[in-house]
């Protein structure tokens, strides 16, 4: 797949503001908002009052305190950023896991947690910061903090290309579906590829089946454009999208990954 050298080209775009130093605290949060994203998994929405706002591709952790004084805290990646005091998660089930069964199937709006954020200053795209593109590659929930990247670059309306290529089982896996829609609709430039490793939609030009090697090559930017990589989901997809990347000839000094386990 060949980029047309038009949609490389710079453009003007919004102005740059340098990076806002936010220090990472504890803070307390409420629940404002529960609803189902995907079969096994759930979008939160916390209130949080005292947040100093976040960038996109951030993380933070969450503290469940119980009545006994247990207390367990897990890192989740926030799929909202900028300067606001509402605070989006989504989070998958993991079967056996302390924190994301409750936040899955218990939590209820009203309930009172603890946040100790922002973190995180790696793997985090800021618009305004160059019209190089950029390749976003999710597995599953991965999409999680790069779904705030493709939203701010679609609300600044960024000049600077974005691909994002998504594996999941099926199409009611997909996370953030309507934002999605509505960034592919907005002026920023956006192509969205999604793989279905179990059940393709009806219409969809490609058949069901794992993420390979070829599939990757097809979807995302080639080497030779330069773009700026983030991987994010579990381990094992991780590990080895980065070595297709490599086996590619994509620079790995250009890409960003975040891995994630049990929770």
């Amino acid at each position: 797949m060949t980029v047309p050298d038009t949609d490389l080209e710079a453009r003007p775009g919004p102005a740059v503001r340098p990076a806002v130093r936010r220090r990472p605290a504890w803070h307390p949060a409420t629940v404002a908002s529960v609803e189902r994203e995907t079969p096994n998994a759930r979008r939160v929405v916390l209130d949080v009052p005292t947040w100093p706002g976040n960038d996109p591709g951030q993380h933070l952790d969450l503290r469940l305190t119980a009545e006994d004084g247990y207390q367990a805290s897990r890192s989740y990646s926030i799929a909202s950023a900028g300067d606001g005091t509402d605070v989006v998660l989504a989070v998958d089930r993991v079967e056996g896991g302390e924190v994301s069964p409750f936040l899955v199937d218990a939590v209820e709006v009203g309930d009172a947690l603890e946040v100790h954020g922002p973190l995180g200053g790696w793997f985090v795209w800021r618009p305004g910061g160059s019209t190089r593109p950029v390749q976003l590659i999710a597995g599953g929930s991965g999409i999680v903090p790069l779904v705030a990247m493709v939203t701010a670059h679609a609300e600044a309306e960024d000049p600077a290309p974005f691909r994002l290529l998504v594996a999941v089982r099926t199409l009611d896996d997909v996370f953030f579906r309507a934002e999605l829609d509505r960034a592919v609709g907005s002026e920023a430039p956006l192509e969205v590829t999604t793989v279905y490793s179990r059940t393709a939609p009806p219409g969809s030009d490609v058949p069901a089946g794992r993420l390979t090697r070829d599939a990757l090559a097809a979807a995302v930017f080639p080497p030779d454009v330069g773009a700026l990589v983030y991987v994010c989901g579990s381990t094992p997809f991780v590990e080895q999208v980065l070595r297709w990347l490599a086996e590619l000839g994509h620079d790995t000094t250009d890409v960003r990954a975040e891995r994630f386990g049990g929770s």
